[in-house]
C-alpha cells in the first residue's frame, strides 16, 4: 500500500508534465452548461485541427470554471506558459484560435477572454481581475474549471486527500469534530444546522455498520452547484466524506444523486473507483486502521427525496417519503443504523477546514455565517453563473456587481431565492445582507444557493403560483395537512392569477398556509407557505391589482387564458400507497 508522500510526489510529476511538459495543454469545460453549449464539437473540432496539422497536445475534459455566460470556454497552456483562455467558442473557431496561438504563436486578442499566470499578456485582461472572479473566494470550488475530474493525480497534486492523511495521522476523531465545530461551518442546505454538531450526534451510536449519507437531490429549480461540485472535483467531496466518517467513526458513506444527471453520476463513480485503485477508499486507508466504503445510490424525479429521512427511504428501495421523528437518523437512520446527512457542499469545504485550521475559515464570512457561499445566479441576469463568494455581501453587491445587472435596459423588481420553498425578495430588499440568519428574517432563505432574478416584466403573482404548483406537484402525499393544503393554495393562487378571485382570498390563503405549515410531516410542507407569504409582503400591489382591479400589472398573467398547470390530483383521487404517478 503506497503511502501519501509516494502518491503525492508521483501526482506532482504528473502535474509538471502537464504545465511544463512539450505539448499543449488544453482544457474544455464540460459540465452541464458547457455540454449544452456546444463543448464536444468543440473538442472534435480540437482533435480533428490538431490532427491535421500534426500537434500534439493534451486535451482534458474538465468542469465548470463558474462563468457559464462563457461557454464553451477552452484554455490552452503552452509548455511552462500562461493560460490563454476563449469564450463562447464554436467549432468553427477552433482553426483560427489554433492556427494563430499555437502555429503562429501570436495571442489573437480579439479573440482571447482572459489570462492566467504569472507574465501579464498586452491586450487581455487577468482573469483574477476580472469582475467576475475579483469578489470570489474558491473553497469548495477550488479545483473547479482547473483540473481534470476524470483524473484523480490532478487533484492531488493541489494537494487532495492531504487533509484526510493529516487526519488520521496527527488528530483524533473528536479533535477533526472540535476543528469543524469551531470553524462555525454550517450546513449549506435549508436548516443551515451546524456541521460539527451534526456528526457529534452520531460518534456514541453504536456500530459498525455507520453511515454518512451526501446528499447531492438537489431538485430546486435554478440550483446546480452540488452537482457542479460533482461534475467538476468530486474528489473533494469524496475527502470530505472520508473526513466526516473517520470523524463520526462512520464505516460507510452514500452519495446520493439524482437518477438521470449522468455527468455528476458517471464522474463520482469514476472517481470512486480511482480512489480506490489508490487505496483512498476501502481498508486500513493509506496503511491506517481506517476503513470506509463509499457507493453511489440514485433517486428517482422526487424533490421530497431531498429531506434527510425520505433520502434514506430511496437509497433501501422505497418510496421516498418521510418518515416520523424520533428516532432520529443519529440513532436509526439507514437500514435502521446510525447515520448523518449533509449535502455535498457542506461536505466539500471539510478539506480545506482541516487544511488550513478553524480559525481561517471562521475569519470568512459574517457573524454566525462563516466561510463562503456558492451561488447559482440565472434569470433576467447579464452574467448567469456559478460564484463561490464570502459570506456577508449583499444582495446588490451580488445581483449588479458580480452578475452584472438586469440586462436589456430593464429595471429589477424580485430575487427568488433557495428555490421553491424560499422566498420572493424585493428590489428594496437588495441591502439584505447573505447570512442565514438575516435572509430568514427578511423572509427568504439562502437554501442551496439558487438565486433566480426577476425583472420588471415579471408578474409576483404568477411567479407565485408557479412555485406553489412545483410544490404541489412534488408532494408526496403522505401527510393529510401537505396534500391537501397545497392542492388547496394552488386553488386559491391560480384564481387570483386568472383575476377570478373570491372576496377574501388572500386571507383563506394565509389561513391555509398557517395550517400547513403547522400540520406536515416534513419541510416540504412546513416551508410551503414561505415564497406566498413572502410575495405578497413584497408584492402586494400586484396582488391587489388582480384581486380589486381585475388586471395584471405586468401583462403576464392572461386572466382566464392562463395557462395551467400541471398538478397531481392528490384532492380528489388518493389511494393510500398509490404511487400517484411517480
Amino acid at each position: 500500500m503506497p503511502t501519501y508522500e509516494e502518491i503525492k510526489k508521483t501526482a506532482d510529476d504528473r502535474w509538471q508534465r502537464l504545465t511544463s511538459g512539450e505539448r499543449p495543454w488544453i482544457r474544455v469545460g464540460t459540465a452541464l452548461c458547457g455540454h449544452a453549449a456546444g463543448a464536444y464539437q468543440v473538442i472534435d473540432a480540437l482533435n480533428a485541427e490538431l490532427r491535421s496539422r500534426d500537434i500534439p497536445a493534451i486535451i482534458d475534459e474538465v468542469g465548470c470554471l463558474g462563468l457559464c455566460y462563457a461557454e464553451p470556454l477552452i484554455d490552452i497552456q503552452k509548455p511552462g506558459g500562461s493560460r490563454l483562455f476563449f469564450n463562447n467558442v464554436s467549432a468553427d473557431d477552433v482553426p483560427q484560435i489554433i492556427e494563430s496561438y499555437l502555429v503562429d504563436d501570436v495571442v489573437p486578442t480579439d479573440r482571447a477572454m482572459a489570462y492566467l499566470g504569472d507574465a501579464p499578456i498586452e491586450g487581455v485582461p487577468d482573469l483574477n481581475d476580472s469582475p467576475r472572479m475579483r469578489p470570489q473566494q474558491r473553497i469548495a470550488l477550488r479545483n473547479a474549471g482547473h483540473t481534470a475530474p476524470g483524473d484523480i493525480y490532478q487533484y492531488i497534486a493541489q494537494g487532495g486527500y492531504a487533509a484526510i492523511d493529516k487526519a488520521i495521522r496527527e488528530m483524533q476523531p473528536d479533535e477533526v469534530i472540535k476543528q469543524v465545530t469551531d470553524s462555525g461551518l454550517r450546513g449549506r442546505g435549508g436548516a443551515a444546522f451546524p456541521a460539527g454538531v451534526k456528526w457529534s450526534f452520531m460518534v456514541r451510536a453504536p456500530g459498525p455498520p455507520k453511515y454518512i449519507l451526501a446528499n447531492c437531490e438537489e431538485g430546486d429549480p435554478g440550483a446546480y452547484n452540488d452537482k457542479g461540485i460533482l461534475e467538476s472535483d468530486p474528489h473533494t467531496l469524496l475527502e470530505g466524506l472520508l473526513i466526516a466518517g473517520y470523524a463520526a467513526g462512520a464505516s460507510n458513506g452514500i452519495v446520493f444523486i439524482r437518477h438521470g444527471h449522468d455527468g455528476p453520476i458517471d464522474r463520482t463513480e469514476k472517481a470512486i473507483e480511482q480512489a480506490y485503485e489508490l487505496g483512498l477508499i476501502g481498508e486500513n486507508i493509506l496503511g491506517s486502521e481506517f476503513s470506509f466504503e463509499i457507493e453511489v445510490a440514485l433517486t428517482g424525479e422526487s424533490y421530497v427525496a431531498g429531506e434527510e429521512t425520505a433520502l434514506m427511504e430511496a437509497i433501501e428501495g422505497h418510496r421516498s417519503q418521510p418518515r416520523f421523528r424520533p428516532p432520529f437518523p443519529a440513532a436509526f437512520g439507514v437500514w435502521g443504523k446510525p447515520s448523518t446527512i449533509n449535502n455535498v457542499k457542506t461536505l466539500s469545504y471539510a478539506p480545506e477546514i482541516i487544511n488550513k485550521g478553524a480559525e481561517w475559515f471562521s475569519s470568512i464570512g459574517v457573524n454566525r455565517s462563516t466561510g463562503t457561499a456558492i451561488l447559482c445566479l440565472s434569470g433576467d441576469i447579464t452574467y448567469p453563473g456559478l460564484y463561490e463568494v464570502p459570506l456577508g455581501l449583499t444582495l446588490d453587491e451580488v445581483v449588479n456587481d458580480l452578475g452584472g445587472g438586469v440586462p436589456n435596459g430593464k429595471n429589477l423588481k424580485l430575487l427568488q431565492t433557495g428555490g421553491p420553498l424560499g422566498g420572493v425578495l424585493s428590489e428594496e430588499s437588495m441591502s439584505v445582507h447573505l447570512d442565514f440568519d438575516e435572509m430568514r428574517s427578511a423572509g427568504a432563505i439562502l437554501g442551496s444557493g439558487g438565486i433566480i432574478v426577476g425583472n420588471e416584466d415579471v408578474c409576483a403573482v404568477d411567479l407565485t403560483r408557479v412555485l406553489v404548483a412545483f410544490c404541489q406537484f412534488e408532494s408526496c402525499g403522505k401527510c393529510f395537512p401537505c396534500r391537501l393544503g397545497m392542492e388547496h393554495m394552488l386553488e386559491i393562487t391560480e384564481r387570483i392569477a386568472r383575476c377570478e378571485s373570491r372576496p377574501g382570498d388572500l386571507e383563506l390563503l394565509r389561513n391555509v398556509g398557517a395550517t400547513v405549515e403547522s400540520g406536515s410531516l416534513c419541510g416540504h410542507g412546513q416551508l410551503g407557505f414561505g415564497p406566498i407569504r413572502s410575495a405578497i409582503t413584497h408584492f402586494e400591489a400586484d396582488f391587489t391589482a388582480h384581486i380589486e382591479e381585475g388586471r395584471c400589472p405586468t401583462g403576464s398573467c392572461l386572466g382566464p387564458k392562463l395557462a395551467p398547470v400541471n398538478t397531481r390530483p392528490y384532492a380528489t383521487d388518493f389511494t393510500p400507497g398509490d404511487n400517484n404517478g411517480r
